[in-house]
């Protein structure tokens, strides 16, 4: 009989509705050049990708937030600051919040992440050009090592978060012309910028043996080295939830009642399944959606239907990606628009979703001042949708449960392996939270 350790004592399987995943290893990641992470770390942190030049990767996604940006929804171009402190900038106010939390970035590199985006808009297809499918379809470019290179693809288009308005700049201006790729496209006015900085032309030349010339350098060649540093950056597998996989340690009390209800009567497994805690599919599980919703410059509605703006199926409303738990107690607010902050608060509204959303309140969001409509949107369809019966537990189990996602918590992926740089060749200022 398979057994498990827990509270110091072997566990047997019927402990367990579902078994324990096995534990991570080397395998499941791609291996790393240093010289390229340490590259994309620059890039990460420089704001020369974006349209105005002051917005940056780690605007929205800083180790401090847990790799996100300690906000329910964020505030990229037109902001100032970081996290809670982030606030509109009054000579250039965004048009609206970003219409979705900003996620988490643990494990994004490793191989099982086949789809990203809380929609799955991209993800990995053989027989796509480049392997690739994305919503630019004839528009995609090659080159890209992996999805999450071609993940960076999108928030340097869009105006809210990194491009910029209509009219502002020069990237911008070739996203409204509809100018994305090839000479004069705006993932090549990008790459230009970079590459006319003398630090960043010789250091590709030294990390990709393809680029002789500063005119070989692509905006792909920017999303591999981004990437590479998110893969080693923000790799996590040694939390104490790890250590009980690979059998080196137990969890203590009550984490260990905890992980017992997360693969039994709580069913979180069913949908956090595997090593890295996510099936990596799409469930409509009745988070409340705040904000501007997810829709097209035309369209007046101010919801958010999930995967269903992808697939175009009904069977799709109002589901979404779900997330790997690594690190949750640090990677809040949580759902797909950050409506709660606190994550005790998540999980009983997730356990009765209907309940959730009937009681939910807006003071649950961290949202910075803005001058904008953050409505709730149609709470009785986003409930309709969902399909599975609620869970109760008590306030102790529910304690439990809160214990064993701590033990998700890794302090190497945390405290990162390359952290925050001093400086970047462009000069311009780093994303950096004033206590530093």
């Amino acid at each position: 009989m398979r057994v498990w350790l827990c509270l110091g004592i072997f566990v047997g399987q019927s402990a367990f509705a579902e078994p324990l995943p096995r534990a991570v290893t080397d395998a499941d990641y791609r291996a790393v050049d240093p010289a390229e992470a340490a590259l994309g770390q620059l890039l990460f942190y420089d704001p020369i990708l974006s349209g105005n030049r002051d917005v940056s990767c780690a605007t929205c996604h800083h180790p401090t937030f847990g790799t996100g940006d300690g906000l329910s929804l964020g505030i990229g171009d037109g902001g100032r600051g970081l996290g809670k402190a982030r606030v509109v900038d009054p000579a250039n106010p965004p048009e609206q919040r970003i219409p979705r939390n900003a996620p988490a970035l643990f494990n994004l590199g490793a191989r099982e992440f086949t789809v990203l985006f809380h929609d799955g808009r991209i993800e990995v297809d053989p027989d796509r050009p480049g392997g690739l499918r994305t919503p630019l379809d004839a528009d995609m470019v090659a080159g890209f090592d992996t999805l999450l290179a071609a993940q960076t693809m999108f928030p340097v288009l869009s105006a809210d978060e990194m491009a910029g308005h209509y009219s502002e700049n020069d990237v911008s201006k070739a996203v409204r012309r509809g100018l994305l790729t090839g000479p004069g496209g705006a993932w090549d006015i990008i790459a230009r910028r970079v590459a006319d900085i003398p630090a960043y032309a010789d250091a590709f030349v030294k990390v990709y043996p393809q680029i002789k010339a500063v005119e070989d350098v692509t905006f792909a060649d920017v999303s591999n080295a981004i990437a590479a540093f998110m893969e080693l950056e923000w790799r996590s597998d040694t939390s104490p939830f790890d250590a009980v996989l690979r059998g080196e340690r137990t969890l203590p009390e009550p984490a260990a009642t905890g992980m017992v209800l997360f693969y039994g009567k709580a069913g979180c497994s069913g949908c956090h399944s595997g090593p890295f805690l996510t099936d990596h599919t799409f469930h409509a599980m009745g988070a409340p959606q705040i904000g501007p919703g997810k829709a097209a410059r035309f369209e007046s509605h101010a919801r958010d239907e999930g995967r269903f703006r992808v697939t175009g199926d009904p069977a799709d409303l109002y589901a979404f990606r779900t997330p790997s738990l690594r690190n949750v107690a640090v990677t809040g607010p949580y759902g797909h628009a950050g409506a709660h902050a606190d994550l005790r608060d998540f999980v009983m509204a997730h356990l009765n979703p209907a309940l959730g959303l009937a009681a939910y309140d807006l003071d649950q969001a961290v949202l910075p001042e803005m001058n904008v409509d953050d409505q709730r949107a149609e709470e009785g369809l986003i409930a309709a949708a969902v399909t599975f019966e609620p869970v109760f537990l008590d306030d102790a189990e529910i304690d439990a449960l809160i214990a064993f996602l701590d033990s998700l918590t890794d302090p190497a992926a945390i405290e990162g392996r390359l952290g925050i740089p001093d400086a970047v060749p462009s000069g311009l200022p780093v994303a950096r939270v004033v206590s530093e």
